[in-house]
Order: C-alpha cells, then sequence, then structure tokens
C-alpha cells in the first residue's frame, strides 16, 4: 500500500493531490507572459507541490523556542474511545449489567491490577502510570477529539478544528532549519473520524501538518517514498528536476529582485537534503531491526508502527503519533463499541492481544535503550464508554460482530470518565492517579480535564505554562493556556 508523503518525484503523483511535475512547466504555462505569482507557483509545484519547501518558509517564521529540545513525546491514540471498565479501571464488585466478562488481573506493582486480556502490561507496570479520573462534557467522536487533542471548549461536534492540536504547536515551537528529520511524523496519522476532522494545525496553517506515513508498516513491500534515495535512476531524475528547478529559478531572479527568492533556496535545501538523507532513510527503515526485535512488537501493523515510532524518537524527532485502528480493531475498524457496531468483549478479546504486545514492548523497548528520560509514551483516545451494558441488534456481521440482527453487548460514549497511560518522560511510574465511583462512572478523587493532560505534555516538552499563555499564535489565544495545569504526579521527578 502507497504511502503519502510531502514529496513527488518527476513524473510523479500523491495519493491525496496531483501536483504539476517538472517537465510539464513549460507546456502548462507561457512563460513569457506568466506574472510573478505564477511563475513562484510553477516553480515551487513544479519541484515539491508546494510542501516541504513551504512548510520550512513557514517554520522559519516563528519565533517561539522551547525550553528543552531533547525531549519527545508518543501518543498512542485510540480512535473511538477504548472501554475503560473492561481494561485498566475494572469494576469486579459492580452488578453484572456493569462489569463486564473480564477478571482483573495483579501486575508487578501491589495493589494495581488490569484486565486478564494484558497479560504482558500486567507485568510492567512499573514503567507506566495510570490516570484513572479524566472527564470532560464533550460526548461526540469529534467533539471529544477535539476536545482532547487541542482543547476545543466546544461540546457539539463540528468538521473542522478550531483550535491547532499540540502536536502542531509543540511543532511550530519546535522548530529547527537544520534538523535532518521533520520534527512531527504521524505514522497512520491521527487526522479523521469519518467526514470529520479531529486534529490538525488550524489557524497556524498546513505548514505544519505532519510528514505522514501510511500504509501497512509490516507488507513486504511497504516502503516510505522520498526519504533517502536508493535507486541511481532516482537520483539521476532528482539531479535533472533540481537543474530545471534553477534554470527557472534564474528567470524568476530577473522578475523578483526583493531577495525573496534567494531566500526560498534555503527552504528547498532542507527539503533535498530530507529526500536525500541516509539518516532519514534509515531511521524509517524497519528492516534495520533484527527479526527478533520484530517479533517482540508483533508482526502486524500495531506493533510495527509502535516500533517506527521507537527508531524515530531515538533517531531525533520530537513528536510522533500512531492511530490503532483498521482490522484489528473488529468489524467497524475502530474503538467504537456500540452493540450496533461490536460485541464489545468480542472486540475487546481480539484486539487485546496487538495492543497488549505492541504497547508493552514500546514501554520496555524505551526503557531498555535508556529512552525513558527523555521520551513520554501516552496511549489514549477520546473517551471511555458507558459503565451500564446496552444490549442492541448488529447492524451487521464480521470480526467481533454477530450476524445483523442479532442482538449483542455494548458500551456507548461516556466522556465522564477515562482511564489515560503515561510512560517514561522521568516520572515516577507504577502509580494509580484518581479514581472513579464503584460504577466506573465519574471521578471521586483527583478529576482531571482534558486542558490538565495538555499542559502535562506541554510540561514535558519544556514549554512554560506562563509563557505559551503569552503567546500570540496568529493573534489567537488557545483556551488550553488559561483552563489547564500541568499533573504533578505526571511531571519529570529526575
Amino acid at each position: 500500500m502507497e504511502s503519502l508523503n510531502l514529496l513527488t518525484f518527476c513524473c510523479g503523483r500523491t495519493i491525496r493531490n496531483t501536483f504539476l511535475c517538472s517537465c510539464e512547466i513549460y507546456e502548462s504555462l507561457d512563460m513569457a507572459r506568466a506574472n510573478r505569482r505564477q511563475l513562484l507557483r510553477a516553480g515551487l509545484t513544479g519541484f515539491t507541490g508546494l510542501t516541504l519547501p513551504g512548510l520550512y518558509r513557514a517554520r522559519a517564521e516563528a519565533t517561539a523556542k522551547a525550553g528543552n529540545t531533547e525531549t519527545a513525546i508518543i501518543l498512542i491514540w485510540l480512535r473511538g474511545g477504548q472501554s475503560h471498565l473492561d481494561t485498566f479501571d475494572m469494576k469486579p464488585l459492580a452488578p453484572s449489567e456493569f462489569r463486564g466478562a473480564f477478571s482483573p488481573i495483579d501486575t508487578n506493582v501491589p495493589g494495581m491490577q488490569i484486565t486478564e486480556l494484558y497479560p504482558r502490561l500486567s507485568q510492567c507496570a512499573d514503567r507506566y502510570s495510570l490516570l484513572r479520573s479524566v472527564a470532560h462534557d464533550a460526548g461526540g467522536h469529534p467533539a471529544g477529539s477535539l476536545r482532547v487533542l487541542g482543547g476545543d471548549p466546544a461540546a457539539a461536534d463540528k468538521t473542522e478544528p478550531t483550535y491547532p492540536d499540540w502536536m502542531s504547536i509543540a511543532s511550530y515551537l519546535r522548530h529547527n532549519p537544520t534538523q535532518q528529520l521533520p520534527n512531527y511524523v504521524a505514522i497512520n496519522p491521527v487526522d479523521r473520524y469519518d467526514s470529520f476532522r479531529i486534529a490538525g494545525p488550524a489557524y497556524l496553517g498546513p505548514s505544519y501538518e505532519p510528514f505522514s506515513v501510511t500504509g501497512d508498516p509490516d507488507a513486504p513491500d511497504f516502503s516510505v517514498p522520498n526519504i533517502g534515495l536508493r535507486d541511481e535512476s532516482e537520483k539521476r531524475r532528482l539531479n535533472e528536476r533540481t537543474e530545471l528547478r534553477r534554470n527557472i529559478d534564474r528567470m524568476r531572479r530577473d522578475i523578483d529582485q526583493t531577495g525573496l527568492m534567494q531566500a526560498l533556496d534555503s527552504f528547498d535545501a532542507q527539503a533535498l537534503r530530507l529526500l536525500s538523507s541516509p539518516e532519514a532513510a534509515k531511521a524509517f527503515d524497519l528492516s534495520q531491526e533484527a527479526d527478533g526485535v520484530r517479533e517482540r512488537y508483533g508482526r502486524n501493523r500495531w506493533g510495527q508502527q509502535c516500533l517506527m515510532a521507537r527508531r524515530l524518537v531515538e533517531a531525533g524527532v520530537d513528536i510522533v503519533a500512531t492511530e490503532f485502528d483498521g482490522p484489528l480493531c473488529g468489524r467497524v475498524a475502530n474503538w467504537d463499541d456500540h452493540a450496533v457496531n461490536h460485541h464489545v468483549f468480542d472486540a475487546n478479546a481480539h484486539r487485546a492481544p496487538f495492543f497488549d504486545q505492541a504497547v508493552s514492548a514500546l514501554i520496555e523497548d524505551i526503557y531498555d535503550r535508556g529512552l525513558n528520560k527523555r521520551v513520554m509514551v501516552v496511549v489514549t483516545g477520546e473517551f471511555g464508554r458507558t459503565p451500564r451494558i446496552s444490549n442492541v441488534a448488529s447492524s451487521g456481521g464480521g470480526v467481533a460482530s454477530a450476524a445483523k440482527g442479532t442482538v449483542q453487548p455494548g458500551r456507548d460514549h461516556w466522556p465522564r470518565a477515562n482511564t489515560m497511560l503515561f510512560s517514561g518522560g522521568g516520572i515516577r511510574t507504577g502509580q494509580i492517579i484518581g479514581a472513579t465511583d464503584a460504577r466506573g462512572e465519574d471521578p471521586i478523587s483527583r478529576r482531571v480535564t482534558p486542558y490538565d493532560f495538555l499542559m502535562t505534555i506541554f510540561h514535558h516538552l519544556g514549554f512554560d505554562p506562563v509563557q505559551l499563555a503569552l503567546q500570540n499564535f496568529a493573534g489567537r489565544r488557545n483556551p488550553i493556556f488559561s483552563k489547564g495545569d500541568p499533573i504533578p504526579e505526571l511531571t519529570r521527578t529526575s
């Protein structure tokens, strides 16, 4: 399956958009009559599809700087919302209409129990902490996602984000023009829920979109195109294309004497560095890993997404976001376990082995490689699931769902309680923060909001909350910076 990237080769096409290639420029424009704007658009589009150079140029305009550029975060996003009662906040003494089908098991941390479905995670609980008391009031998937990822205060769903997500803000603040790799990479991007966009840079502009990797990293033919040229014919085509671009540049300079064209060269140089960098190619290349390491993570999409995430933060990428969805989730390809979609218990049992192996391997690897002071791993979705089990007819048969019309158990949206997992980041691990009531309906201690979660993320990345509140992001203030506080139990201890 082809992966989407920010660069295309001559006569190539991206999945999402179609751009002019360099060899078409002379056919598509009457160069003698083209005005400055046409020439500018033609030159950049012909070479890079208005992607990396534009990204680097926009980022160079950012004036805010991070306080601690050594830290990094890996986000594992569970689109649709994981059931807290069936995983990390079980209620074995609750009535049968609440407690679910699974039993809790002890972990290697005294007093901490999680679902029997996660035996591997039970043995590395000393390397993560569970925040069991996250609550908000945005009950739809788009609104809940926008709240957790970007602090949007709206409780109603909207088609596009009004505020940038935390990943885009961090990318904006962490811009480093000398960095070989992008500072924000999305592996199976966190971006949409059906027709709704649940994340994005919003008013920061498209330059702060992530470098996106799509497809199945475990597929035999998987590759990340345009990162590190390995083929001589590709290098030759790039050289030819670069020379054509230089010729167009000289023509444009005759028209534009403002100095903009010379400045653009430096941004294109950064794009070329990524395109031709062997270091970048190596960071994305999972074949560099021993077979045993790949097996440890799981030879499936989620496992290899996590392995790539570890390789990228180890290589210097600041932000890596990866979404767990698709066939490994069950029939509807996400964690939205309404009874019409999934048999909630069959769905959790189906996806559990893949989740348990991938997340536990990532956590252990982060610690074993000494990355745990620098890299924080966060696992969450937009909300939890209803404590009370519903029984409704299935809308269709398939993996983890009975035949259409069969009544089966499910859990619906529940923003009033959710559990998040945190590992690494120099925090004190092996702890449980907060608690919900006997039925898992509402926090009864240490209630926190998505705003607190987001400020905890920024704190780890070295952004001072007061300075953030004073930053002028395209003339707008983000509510994150006035409503949240870092969660002390999840801040660095060393």
